[in-house]
């Protein structure tokens, strides 16, 4: 990919047309194409810790994360199944939605737990209900189609300060910070007994 279509796809980004909320992204029939493609997380609210001095503002809205989907050649995914992922799946399957859990767990009392079998980790239903919630008032999203977004993704995550991003966002301050955080809250989640989610009450 040339220079100058990665500053097009940049410039998109810097100044989208749009942000989509939660409720429109899971509306039907689905705004999000079945495309490959960059994504990018704006915010209304900022979770605790989050630096954000030098983070992209819009609409007063904060630029904190950026994806990819697919994430190679071989993957079956597409924009609108990862971002749906994303608005309502669970901390196992979103990473998204795992830095959120446990940055946001002071204000929610729902930490990450393992649940069913134990080999997963989720912020167990009532959790990731309230995840839900805070991502309705606070969470938008963009997207833009790239038939090969994993050539472009390093480039976005230097051009941009993307606090919420860890892989290949070494760079960032905060990113050593962010992972020290997840790591504690999955190694917490590993000693915790598993989650009975029929007796779920909030640990705060």
């Amino acid at each position: 990919m040339n220079e100058l279509e990665t500053m097009q796809v940049i410039k998109i980004i810097s100044k989208p047309q749009k942000v989509w909320s939660r409720k429109e992204v899971l509306s039907k029939p689905s705004p999000i194409p079945m495309k490959n493609g960059i994504y990018a997380w704006f915010f209304k609210s900022t979770p605790p810790l989050v630096p954000v001095k030098d983070c992209l503002v819009f609409e007063n809205k904060i630029l904190l994360y950026a994806g990819i989907s697919p994430k190679n050649n071989t993957s079956t995914q597409n924009l609108r199944k990862r971002i749906t992922t994303h608005f309502r799946g669970n901390a196992e399957g979103s990473t998204l939605r795992l830095t959120l859990g446990t940055l946001l767990y002071e204000k929610s009392g729902y930490e990450l737990r393992r649940v069913g079998s134990g080999k997963r980790k989720t912020l167990t239903h009532l959790g990731e209900q309230w995840l839900d919630n805070w991502m309705d008032d606070n969470a938008y999203v963009i997207w833009v189609e790239h038939d090969k977004p994993w050539t472009i993704e390093k480039d976005v995550l230097r051009y941009f300060s993307l606090p919420l991003n860890i892989q290949d966002n070494e760079h960032h301050p905060f990113s050593k910070v962010l992972s020290n955080i997840r790591t504690t809250a999955k190694r917490k989640a590993e000693q915790a007994p598993i989650a009975n989610e029929d007796n779920q009450q909030r640990t705060m």
